[in-house]
């Protein structure tokens, strides 16, 4: 009996450990359940406050983002405008003219603008009568913000009486104003500066009289150098070109902004627009019977607009420009700058070579040392061996051109959105169009 009695009191024992191990144990697994609540708890925490990071540098972001915007607009604003070349030219014109009729300088000129209808205050520096039926006055360019190489150049413009046969108002290019070695030597003053130059002088004649205008830029034969007015066959000088009377302060993205501004404009009053990449472009277009309203300057934003363009919903467009721009859409190329990328003479070898031009001719062609210079070869060929291979070569630049500009156009846009029709014009340097395509040649028709 006291053996099982020994026994009992050795399991109560054990039991009575057990039961204290397991409550430590529970004790225990309580604690690490608190632990493991509170560590829960740090961790929510912790992702709290970095979801609080997170927002508040998104909204740093955002107001930086704002801020930013706000700087740009500020500069555009605060930017200052000037005047085009052919606008000091016509306000030099003016004060000779002043000089001759009542002897008297003007240290300011109103003129006539035309483009856009406002009128411009410019200051004259000096007038001076130089014989009894002459007068010289002098001016300096002022194209506002703009790099404009012409910056601060002087103009100045002689104004003598002339009698006999002849229109009212004469206007001839002095040194500095380039000539058109394709045009018959003509002095380098297109269609707006004429316009703008005879319609603010004719205003100032009584009925019989007529002057001689002579327009002089002392800087503008070693300016030219700096330009590529040589490609477009004006030597000696400066080109008194231009579509409006304003220069516009546009650096590279105010530039495009610009643009962009312009293209939204006219394309909410008109479906079909032509792209033109400079201002030789435009006055030629305009010169082809192309409504002035339909012309957007693109510069070598032509891919942007392009897309933009299609955003807007334009239908048609017809681009319209120099072949050694405007071929490099040929190759994929939508920002023409040659900075950027060149391959104008890869594009037309290639062309060359996949319509059958003999190798050495394509090598001719490819080692060109300008597009005008393979322009101009194969015109010659085309000459010796009454080959049509200008025509060949460029109808084929010119199909690509438009399927390239279609697939760009598409490649950055939703594919359910109808893409506008492109079609093509390629000019030489002398201003005569060399190459239309298939649907650049309906586009025509339409626009003119």
């Amino acid at each position: 009996m006291e053996k099982s009695g020994g026994t009992g009191e050795v399991n109560n024992l054990i039991n009575y450990q057990l039961s204290t191990i397991n409550y430590q144990l529970s004790t225990i697994n309580y604690q690490l359940s608190t632990i493991n609540y509170q560590l829960s708890t740090i961790n929510y925490q912790l992702s709290t406050i970095n979801y609080q990071l997170s927002t508040i540098n998104y909204q740093l972001s955002t107001i930086n983002y704002q801020l930013s915007t706000i700087n740009y607009q500020l500069s555009i604003i605060m930017s200052r405008s000037g005047y085009t070349l052919p606008v000091f030219a016509g306000a030099a014109a003016i004060a000779a003219l002043h000089w001759l009729r009542h002897r008297q300088p003007l240290n300011v000129i109103n003129i006539d603008l035309i483009t856009p209808a406002e009128i411009a205050e410019i200051p004259i520096e000096q007038v001076a009568g130089i014989s009894e039926n002459a007068a010289l006055a002098i001016t300096r360019s002022d194209p506002g913000d703009n790099l404009d190489l012409t910056k601060n150049t002087p103009i100045w413009a002689t104004v003598e009486w002339y009698h006999g046969e002849g229109e009212s108002v004469v206007i001839k290019g002095g040194e500095g104003v380039g000539k058109q070695i394709n045009g018959e030597q003509k002095a380098a003053i297109y269609t707006y500066a004429q316009k703008l130059l005879t319609e603010n002088l004719q205003r100032l004649l009584a009925p019989g009289e007529k002057i001689i205008v002579t327009i002089i830029l002392p800087e503008g034969r070693s300016l030219a150098v700096r330009t590529s007015n040589a490609a477009f066959g004006v030597v000696e000088g400066l080109s008194l070109l231009g579509t409006s009377g304003i220069s516009q302060p546009l650096s590279t993205p105010d530039q495009l902004t610009a643009f962009r501004s312009d293209l939204q404009n006219k394309a909410s009053e008109f479906q079909s627009l032509v792209f033109c990449i400079g201002e030789n472009g435009l006055d030629l277009a305009q010169k082809q019977g192309i409504n002035p309203q339909q012309l957007v300057k693109t510069a070598n934003w032509l891919g942007p607009l392009l897309v933009e363009a299609n955003l807007l919903g334009v239908k048609e467009i017809l681009l319209f420009g120099y072949h050694g721009k405007l071929m490099k859409l040929a190759g994929g190329i939508f920002h023409t700058h040659h900075h950027l990328a060149d391959g104008r003479r890869e594009i037309l070898a290639a062309h060359c070579a996949i319509l059958g031009l003999p190798s050495a001719e394509v090598e001719v062609v490819f080692h060109s040392p300008t597009a005008e210079a393979a322009l101009k070869h194969l015109r010659d060929l085309d000459s010796k061996t009454a080959s049509n291979w200008t025509d060949q070569v460029y109808g084929s630049i010119a199909a690509t051109i438009d399927t390239r500009s279609q697939e760009y156009i598409k490649s950055h846009l939703d594919q359910d959105i109808n893409t506008t029709v492109c079609g093509s014009v390629l000019f030489d340097r002398n201003r005569e169009i060399i190459i239309k395509s298939k649907t650049g040649c309906v586009l025509m028709e339409k626009l003119c």
